[in-house]
């Protein structure tokens, strides 16, 4: 099956990663997800059997490509549900089940929990499996990882691979620690950084041009890029992404605020507000007070559960990237108070990729020279991820 050829541009410029991203021209021509641009996959789609990795953000102008496909008379097979489940109403770590879409009638596969590469059987009556789902470009959110696992179950069973790809609203920003690979898990699978400023489509081409998958050569990958997309564009998502990410703010803080999820403090999941806060008790972090609850589809037993909290308030904050200074500051808060601060220090590891961060946190060292510490492993990154980038 032949594809569109795509052409890779070299940006020798990405050497040095912006830390702000630039406003869109006013003329600037308007984002088309690789989703919209159906010309380019759908003409190949005839006479194959077609299964789908995708969830709520898989939307061609409101309609949920599973939808669309059908309407095109492309006769999907199967649909694979990563974390948080098909249409996005599951919280963080809870069982996925493999079903059948109410809809459409169409299997539901569950690609999270035990079984997160679907074995031979369930790709036997495929031809060509498609990945559609929106990213934030961070390295510990699990839809790459259920992307690797799909690539590699594709590659091992002879199956055409297309990532239809979509912006990444973190694309600004390349920062973090190179993951060790003896830290690897489901929240850590690549030897990139935690911020890694590629889009989903490039990442599959460098985890296919590295080998980081089983037959990696023998992969068939078609990517469909974003068209009229740059790296310096800001790009506010039109879905949610997941229950917990619920607005662009919550997005950019992501990357900062994941790491107190291997803490005893609580980051706002059971709030209207999740990842937008940090509170805890009895030590007070500050002076913004709130009590997270049970929320269905989104946190139904967060910390603190029914317990007012005190801490700060981030929702109007201009803390993007990779911040550090808030999480040293709590544990420096904590340890005073004599209370355990990495309480997960395990999973702490498992997020950053090494355990260099969390024990030069307890070192001592400043966000700087903590910083400063993997520069050496970030431009060789940068200079790695090169042939894989389509966007300037």
């Amino acid at each position: 099956m032949r594809f569109l050829a795509i052409l890779i541009v070299s940006c020798l410029a990405l050497l040095g990663c912006k830390e702000t991203p630039v406003n869109v021209p006013e003329k600037a021509q308007p984002l088309q997800v690789g989703a919209v641009n159906y010309q380019a996959y759908v003409p190949e789609l005839k006479g194959k059997r077609v299964g789908l990795v995708v969830n709520q953000t898989s939307e061609i102008n409101g309609q949920h490509l599973v939808d669309f496909l059908l309407e095109k008379g492309v006769v999907v097979r199967k649909i694979f549900a990563p974390e948080h489940g098909f249409r996005g109403d599951h919280d963080a770590g809870a069982h996925v089940k493999s079903t059948v879409d109410a809809k459409t009638g169409i299997d539901v596969v569950s690609i999270y929990g035990s079984n997160k590469k679907p074995n031979p059987e369930a790709l036997a009556d495929l031809d060509v499996i498609i990945f559609d789902i929106q990213d934030v470009g961070v390295r510990f959110y699990t839809y790459i990882s259920s992307m690797h696992y799909m690539m590699e179950a594709a590659a091992e069973n002879g199956k055409a691979f297309i990532v239809l790809d979509r912006p990444n609203p973190n694309i600004a920003y390349v920062d973090g620690p190179i993951l060790n690979p003896k830290f690897r898990s489901f929240v850590g699978m690549h030897e990139i950084p935690v911020l890694h400023g590629m889009t989903v489509a490039e990442l599959a081409q460098m985890i296919k041009g590295e080998g980081w998958i089983n037959n990696a050569a023998e992969l068939q990958l078609s990517v469909v890029p974003v068209a009229n997309y740059k790296r310096t564009i800001t790009y506010d998502l039109p879905v949610k992404p997941s229950p917990n990410l619920p607005n662009a703010q919550s997005i950019q803080l992501y990357p900062s605020l994941c790491f107190f999820e291997a803490t005893p403090i609580t980051i706002g999941r059971g709030t209207d507000f999740p990842f937008q806060v940090v509170g805890y008790s009895p030590v007070k972090l500050g002076e913004f007070s709130f009590t997270p609850r049970a929320i269905k589809g989104a946190s139904m037993n967060p910390k603190f559960k029914d317990v007012e909290v005190f801490g700060q308030d981030l929702r109007d904050s201009n803390m993007h990237g990779l911040d550090l200074s808030l999480f040293i500051a709590a544990y420096q808060q904590l340890t005073d108070s004599q209370q355990l601060f990495f309480e997960r220090a395990e999973f702490m590891d498992k997020l950053a990729g090494t355990d260099k961060l969390r024990l030069a946190i307890e070192a001592g060292q400043t966000e700087q020279q903590i910083k400063q510490s993997w520069q050496t492993e970030l431009a060789a990154f940068k200079r790695k991820r090169q042939p894989y980038l389509l966007y300037q």
